[in-house]
């Protein structure tokens, strides 16, 4: 057992004006866990990953990667991550081969080494009858998985991803899926933030709540969902189910 966390939260805050968006969380994800973070529209779950990833500062509170302070000490953290953010751009004017290459030699990579890792993730993302178009002309699923290319291909020892799988079909997300079992067992953690219940359900260990800028509850997922599915409990955690039927117009029989 590793007794740093992969990731850390401490206290993160963040107000936008006088909304606060992010309320004290503090989150200990261990090493080698797959860990999902849940919850409805605008509880704060980009925001919380953009500050423990470097793409946004907190006001207050702190993020550490591997005991690392992210704010701190911003580039030997970041050599540890892999992000996926959502709603980043990329630089979408280059090919999907040139982007990864890219991507691999900012992060100091050798020429050789990055060629051979673009491959790999290209043949392994199905893209390579792709590597020579822009990427501004890629499909939002192709884009995904191209952005998780990049998120890869200086083999980090953690992965934060947001909203991987939107716009991903089936048989990709499987894919995915099987890339990210594969990193976990070779002693990689995951942070994947999400809006499906079901695949967090099947595809995590642990899982955290967030509603309204604050941790609601967090462990392992049999712990959260206890006897009944992540999704009711997730429900039952944030409310808002209101069983409604639709407008009498709406009924034909």
């Amino acid at each position: 057992m590793h007794a740093t966390p992969a990731l850390e939260f401490r206290g993160l805050m963040k107000r936008f004006g006088d909304k606060t968006a992010v309320e004290g969380i503090s989150l200990a994800i261990p090493v080698g866990s797959c860990y999902g973070i849940v919850g409805p529209n605008g509880a704060g779950k980009t925001t919380t990953l953009s500050m423990a990833t470097g793409l946004l500062r907190p006001d207050a509170g702190h993020a550490l990667i591997a005991g690392i302070d992210v704010w701190q000490q911003p580039t030997a953290a970041k050599e540890l991550v892999g992000v996926l953010a959502d709603g980043v751009k990329l630089f979408d004017r280059l090919t999907g081969e040139q982007l990864i290459t890219y991507t691999g030699l900012l992060s100091g990579l050798g020429a050789e080494i990055v060629a051979q890792r673009c491959t790999d993730l290209l043949t392994m993302l199905d893209l390579v009858e792709a590597r020579n178009t822009l990427v501004v002309d890629y499909s939002a699923g192709m884009t995904k998985k191209i952005a998780l290319a990049c998120a890869l291909v200086h083999a980090p020892r953690l992965l934060v991803l947001d909203e991987p799988f939107e716009a991903v079909d089936p048989v990709s997300a499987a894919n995915i899926r099987d890339i990210l079992e594969g990193f976990v067992r070779g002693g990689g953690t995951v942070v994947v933030s999400s809006h499906s219940m079901d695949l967090v359900q099947r595809m995590c260990d642990h899982v955290a709540v967030v509603a309204e800028g604050r941790l609601l509850v967090a462990g392992t997922v049999d712990e959260v969902r206890g006897e009944s599915t992540l999704e009711d409990r997730f429900v039952e955690l944030v409310g808002g189910r209101q069983h409604l039927e639709g407008p009498t117009w709406l009924n034909h029989s």
